[in-house]
């Protein structure tokens, strides 16, 4: 039984405080602060994502709501709209982008049984491709990006085993998506796959030059190339056209990427339409190639899953930080909800679990039984008075223990449902129990019958 903690504060514990602290520190996030602190405004922006707060004022009432169970979130004090809203404005976003970056980092190396990728080979596999996130140009006039809409673009490197969201990075809507392509750092026998738009020779350069990284994307039509060898296909595998060793032939090719690459051919029954693909890597069956680029299609579904399913479309401020901040929230709320799914046997999906979660952010139950069996969960019994069931301490009804406030013990649903009448009755016997115990100073008659008044 919990006693002391919702399923919020158990999602919240994943977060280690004492690398917050850090990250505070060295983003000078409490500088000037006198009440606020940079804890409490992740913690009520985390609730806008989770509980789906759609303003402000839903995001402060929702919290003000939970009497008694903020504490245990470790927040002393609860915001008021404008005092989010200028936090949101003025705090800035590099805490949230930091802690991010901490818990993709964190949280993997803490479960034993991660999801592996669906492939046999041991290099790392991750997608890398950006999404761009329209906004109204008349609310945020800062966002250029087409002459009558808005916009930010988010670029993601996915991780495949597991899914797992291991790079973000905000720009402008208009900025190239090889620039961000060329900043990153990625580990040596590493597999990317991509679509065309990262194409750059001199990257592709680099990559198989110094950096021992493979690559997997589609060709250009207009790249020049001379086939160096032609490679036998398997006669099983009829959707495989072509397997041939090129080099690029162009002058720029030439001089950023003189390196023998491979191109496969594939046909794509669902379109009806050949993927001509191109790869640095020598060894891997043509098949392999195809099925890698597949994959591709994963990083997308996350796009669509964030977008949906997160408050990423309508945001609770307009200038650049605090859609910064409402961004990386949104980020930051994705690797926890998939680390719940890791850890939980019963295979959510990403839309239900966040569903469920937003009614039972504050129940009392243990997080790791609620997430294997949501609907047959105990309630825990919290130790602040106000929570306690019957016998609120408003001077009407004489104060209770636990024992005394609970009578039989939780029965789950399935154990239940053929004994419906006895419990019912037990409950019944408790209320005229817990009846004679008022006072008649407290009881006046009415025409519905007995009232109870807190005195004058």
């Amino acid at each position: 039984m919990v006693r002391t903690a919702s399923i919020f504060s158990q999602i919240l514990a994943l977060v280690d405080r004492v690398a917050f602290r850090r990250l505070a520190q060295d983003t000078k996030a409490n500088r000037f602060t006198k009440k606020f602190t940079a804890w409490e405004h992740v913690v009520s922006m985390v609730f806008a994502q989770l509980a789906q707060a759609k303003s402000l004022r839903e995001t402060c009432d929702g919290l003000q709501c939970a009497v008694g169970k903020a504490q245990h979130l470790g927040i002393q004090n609860l915001a008021k709209r404008s005092t989010l809203a200028y936090a949101n404005e003025h705090r800035s976003s590099a805490l949230f982008q930091g802690l991010f970056t901490h818990l993709v980092e964190r949280l993997p190396a803490t479960v034993a049984d991660r999801p592996k990728k669906k492939f046999r080979f041991k290099n790392k596999l991750v997608s890398l491709d950006s999404s761009v996130i329209t906004l109204c140009l008349s609310l945020f006039p800062w966002a250029n990006y087409t002459r009558t809409k808005g916009g930010v673009k988010l670029h993601m490197l996915l991780d495949h085993d597991g899914y797992w969201p291991s790079y973000a990075h905000l720009t402008e809507a208009n900025c190239a998506d090889i620039t961000v392509a060329r900043t990153l750092a990625l580990a040596k026998g590493s597999v990317v796959v991509m679509d065309r738009g990262y194409v750059d020779y001199e990257l592709f350069g680099r990559w198989t030059r110094d950096d021992g990284v493979y690559f997997v994307t589609r060709m250009k039509t207009n790249m020049a190339y001379k086939v160096l060898e032609q490679r036998p296909l398997p006669p099983e595998k009829g959707h495989l056209r072509l397997d041939q060793v090129i080099q690029l032939t162009s002058d720029t090719a030439q001089k950023q990427c003189p390196y023998r690459l491979r191109r496969v051919v594939v046909w794509d029954a669902e379109n009806e339409r050949e993927l001509v693909l191109l790869t640095n890597h020598l060894d891997f069956a043509a098949d392999t190639i195809g099925d890698i680029y597949r994959e591709r299609w994963q990083i997308e579904l996350f796009f669509k899953a964030l977008k949906q399913n997160l408050k990423v479309k309508t945001f609770l401020g307009t200038s650049r930080n605090a859609l910064e901040v409402q961004l990386w929230t949104a980020l930051i709320a994705m690797p926890l909800i998939t680390f719940l799914r890791w850890r939980s046997r019963r295979g959510w999906s990403l839309s239900n679990l966040v569903a469920l979660l937003r009614w039972n952010l504050f129940q009392y139950k243990n997080l790791e039984e609620w997430l294997d069996n949501p609907f047959d969960t105990g309630p825990g019994l919290p130790d602040h008075p106000l929570a306690r069931l019957p016998g609120f301490d408003l001077g009407q009804l004489p104060k209770l223990s636990a024992a005394e406030a609970w009578p039989e013990t939780w029965i789950p649903r399935s154990a239940a449902v053929g004994n419906r009448v006895s419990l019912g009755s037990r409950c019944r016997s408790s209320i005229a129990s817990l009846l004679r115990r008022i006072p008649c100073s407290s009881v006046s008659s009415s025409p519905c019958g007995p009232v109870l008044w807190s005195g004058k």
